[in-house]
């Protein structure tokens, strides 16, 4: 068993100002798995309880919690943006945090919730901010709020023997494959392909990832894990309510409390697999023949072959009427079974055998996140961060060849260049119960799809115009994909579908009920059914709904 460690600069706040932040160097110590003792957690309410009264600084003094930013610091700003990886949320018009927390150990994190708690500030929890709605780092109508930061609280305990892991939320997806790796050539973990992922984050929203026909996605690989509710408990699967630990594995962040730690179930891989590397570009009609045909095959492969396509476009004054498709894709197999089985399932795609390389699974994650090397997936900076739009959509009935064609042909009159992904289901996505976890998204669903547009810096004048586009294409698409609910997919937060409204046209507060049924607009296109057993859970867990966000599951009390 294996301890991993990562380690990043922090900023350190001194305990008798709040007008300055110094950088320090944050050296990890041995990670408190379970849970730290009640008698220290125990201090840290009684402590804040006598805090001053809306002086959040005083109360994580009081506490011992150091690692913290306010607005007046010169580290505040920096810290702020160095996980915003949306900058459309960076305008000044964009809500800006309170505080921003940066706990270094579960005791840490129980402070600084009940600080918030006791100070009226509403909570936004930030692992990776790679939210597309900017809902770990922004509140919508200038709520007062802090953000509690874990991406210090980034430790990993390795168990190759037993297959288990047991990582904290702050860790990356990249951290965690390189700990991994570290240990086993034939052991990983079944999550999404970006490695600067925070796994709180990813985990709580489900985590497709690119084994999830063979494996699942994250959540379904969840075997325990430690939650720090609004009253700063700490609970495990054994001690907190079962509906609740359902509702952590797949039912969005931001709703429970805040996620400490994950036990993990690790996942057999063979040593050599092969990835699939290719561009194919044309016109629009002949790309649609391409994706058409990909609607009989991606879904009904073989539980190791994941095979997903992602077409771009450019704008209409550059493309040409043209296109390009290219593919994520592994097949858990040597290269020349993988090239047998797809040249005869796919003779239209022309897969040559150089557009297949064989390599371990780490090496296919690091070029899935297109990084340089394996030691690189553990970096954490996510580069120039990026104007964008995102939506999704599940389709349930292959698309006939004639509609995708007014599919492909729409892509071409774009103002600005996106791409769309078509992620394939079936194999083990449909074995899995759609009320087995939050995300209901399993038998019956071929394919999901993420729409996407970017643009840039000197562009951003035009973001109205590119994302109003964007939901043209999306109400486009509404004839071809599900229905009654059309479906979405919560790691891809969309406000577009609507958001929480905690008041009513009076002005008053809205009651539990009317609070609800406004939600299930939205949430039962994300969870289906399961958004009724989702707000049984927060109502058991978070009953003063002290986790909220535009999006949060609302409480029925």
């Amino acid at each position: 068993m294996t301890l991993h460690m990562y380690t990043y600069a922090l900023y350190i706040h001194p305990p008798c100002t709040n007008s300055c932040s110094i950088p320090l160097l944050f050296s990890t110590m041995a990670m408190a798995i379970h849970t730290i003792a009640a008698a220290l957690a125990l201090c840290c309410v009684a402590a804040t309880a006598a805090a001053a009264p809306h002086d959040i600084a005083a109360c994580l003094v009081s506490n011992g919690v150091k690692n913290f930013s306010l607005p007046a610091s010169p580290s505040f700003n920096p810290l702020l943006l160095s996980s915003i990886r949306y900058l459309r949320f960076i305008s000044p018009s964009v809500g800006k945090p309170s505080a921003i927390i940066l706990p270094s150990s579960q005791l840490d994190l129980q402070c600084a919730v009940l600080c918030a708690v006791n100070t009226s500030l509403a909570i936004r929890v930030r692992a990776g901010g790679h939210s597309y709605e900017g809902l770990s780092y922004t509140s919508e109508n200038h709520v007062p709020f802090a953000i509690i930061d874990v991406s210090n609280l980034n430790k990993i305990r390795v168990d190759a023997a037993a297959a288990i892991v047991w990582a904290e939320s702050g860790a990356t997806l990249g951290e965690l494959y390189h700990a991994v790796a570290q240990e086993s050539k034939t052991l990983t973990f079944p999550g999404g392909s970006c490695s600067t992922l925070g796994l709180g984050g990813h985990v709580s929203g489900g985590g497709f990832g690119v084994l999830a026909r063979k494996h699942g996605i994250a959540a379904d690989n969840v075997l325990d894990a430690t939650l720090i509710d609004a009253g700063g408990r700490a609970l495990t699967r054994d001690t907190m309510d079962a509906d609740v630990f359902w509702a952590i594995r797949g039912g969005g962040g931001g709703s429970w409390g805040v996620v400490y730690s994950w036990k993990l179930r690790l996942v057999t891989v063979p040593e050599t697999i092969t990835v699939i590397g290719l561009d194919r570009r044309g016109p629009a009609d002949d790309i649609a023949g391409l994706v058409h045909k990909w609607q009989s095959v991606g879904p009904n492969l073989p539980d190791e072959y994941y095979v997903s396509p992602k077409i771009y476009f450019t704008s209409k004054a550059t493309n040409g009427g043209n296109l390009t498709m290219s593919f994520t894709s592994q097949v858990l197999a040597p290269k020349r079974e993988a090239l047998a089985v797809l040249t005869k399932a796919y003779p239209e795609l022309c897969l040559t055998e150089s557009e297949l390389s064989e390599v371990s699974w780490v090496e296919a994650a690091v070029k899935f996140a297109v990084v340089k090397s394996v030691a690189d997936l553990t970096s954490r900076q996510i580069g120039i961060g990026e104007y964008a739009k995102r939506k999704s959509d599940y389709v349930q009935a292959p698309i006939s060849r004639q509609d995708m064609v007014k599919i492909m042909r729409y892509m071409t009159t774009a103002p600005t260049e996106g791409s769309i992904q078509l992620a394939p289901y079936g194999a083990a996505m449909a074995r899995i119960g759609s009320g087995e976890r939050p995300f209901p998204h399993r038998a019956g669903f071929l394919y999901s799809v993420q729409y996407a547009v970017d643009w840039k810096a000197a562009e951003n004048g035009r973001a109205g115009e590119f994302m109003g586009w964007l939901r043209e294409f999306y109400e486009f698409m509404e004839p071809y994909v599900s229905k009654n609910p059309r479906g979405a997919y919560v790691n891809y937060v969309d406000l577009d579908l609507g958001v929480n409204n905690w008041t009513s046209v009076t002005g008053g507060r809205l009651s539990a009920a009317d609070s609800v049924s406004h939600a299930a607009s939205w949430g039962r296109r994300y969870f289906l059914n399961n958004f009724d057993r989702l707000v049984r859970a927060k109502s058991k867990i978070d009953p003063g709904n002290v986790f909220n966000n535009a999006q949060s599951i609302p409480p029925l009390h």
